[in-house]
């Protein structure tokens, strides 16, 4: 018996659907692990800060779970790089990845940092229910506040750019508009992982000091995170012709970090967010410079004898 010849109009095998529909999950699965790593950084915080409230307080262990949890941010920071670039490569994007994404770095950028800041640094340092101590207490939460506030601007700008109110700042896929919160809770993050002992090991009154000093750096953050500055969003870094060039400078970074992670996870911070000052500083000389000259040439001085 002969086999039935498959007929010319009839349409061939359906493609396999199964490996598209898993491709989605990679991203997720990349912002489940940004979630964890903010979940660890929040158990080791206070596991740390257990260790100093107890009758014999135990410095070492606190400093151990402290840098850990500095880690642990910083380990959610690359996630979070990961998982929307990944998701732009294989033209994965979906709706609820992206508020997946937003949540995820409000528990691993806004939550994480903000208690580990608290008790690394002022909370166990300032004297419980003083004044000093509250406004503590302010900070970090107006900190949490406004990081979600950040991520929520993002999230509207980015959908629904045509219909916002005028005056609001243009979106620009170039840069972001206000301090990233991976930026803000990843220099809190280095700079624990910089120098992990608690403050309270300075002593009372170096303590205070450095406790106030973080104060005015956890809430000039938080000012930067709601602000109109731009930075570098690096979106368009390795998709040109010299994406070989980005490849190695990338390796160079990352080897630089497993040798020198103090030193060089703070410098790269804080390379990035003064060049989007100093970026902002340049831009407003400029633009007056062009507009000093435009005033020159709209009205020339008259020459005398005219």
């Amino acid at each position: 018996m002969s086999t039935p010849l498959v007929q010319a109009d009839e349409a061939p095998n359906p493609p396999r659907r199964g490996l598209r529909k898993g491709v989605y999950l990679v991203p997720s699965a990349f912002t489940a692990a940004n979630i964890g790593m903010g979940f660890f950084a929040v158990m080791a915080s206070l596991r740390g800060f257990q260790w100093l409230a107890g009758a014999e307080p135990n410095f070492a262990a606190a400093q151990a779970h402290f840098d850990n949890a500095a880690m642990a941010i910083g380990g959610a920071v690359f996630f979070d790089m990961l998982d929307g670039r990944i998701a732009r490569m294989t033209k994965t994007t979906t709706e609820i990845g992206i508020q997946l994404d937003s949540i995820a770095d409000v528990v691993s950028f806004g939550l994480a940092p903000a208690l580990l800041a608290y008790v690394w640094g002022y909370g166990a340092s300032l004297a419980e229910g003083s004044n000093l101590h509250r406004l503590a207490w302010f900070i970090s939460f107006m900190y949490l506040m406004c990081g979600a506030f950040r991520l929520a601007r993002f999230n509207v700008q980015s959908s629904r750019p045509r219909i916002l109110a005028e005056g609001t700042i243009k979106v620009d896929k170039k840069s972001f508009v206000g301090l990233p919160i991976p930026v803000a809770g990843g220099l809190i993050a280095a700079i624990v992982h910089f120098t992990p002992a608690p403050l309270v090991t300075l002593g009372p009154d170096r303590a205070r000091i450095y406790s106030v000093l973080l104060m005015l750096l956890v809430g000039t953050l938080s000012v930067m995170m709601v602000s109109t500055l731009r930075f570098s969003s690096f979106k368009t870094v390795g998709t040109g012709s010299r994406s070989m060039r980005t490849i190695i400078l990338v390796l160079a970074v990352l080897m630089l970090i497993l040798l020198y992670s103090q030193y060089v996870l703070l410098g790269i911070v804080l390379a990035y967010i003064f060049h989007g000052l100093l970026s902002r500083v340049v831009g407003m000389i400029w633009r007056r410079g062009e507009s000093a000259d435009t005033k020159i040439e709209a009205n020339p001085v008259s020459r005398s004898g005219d």
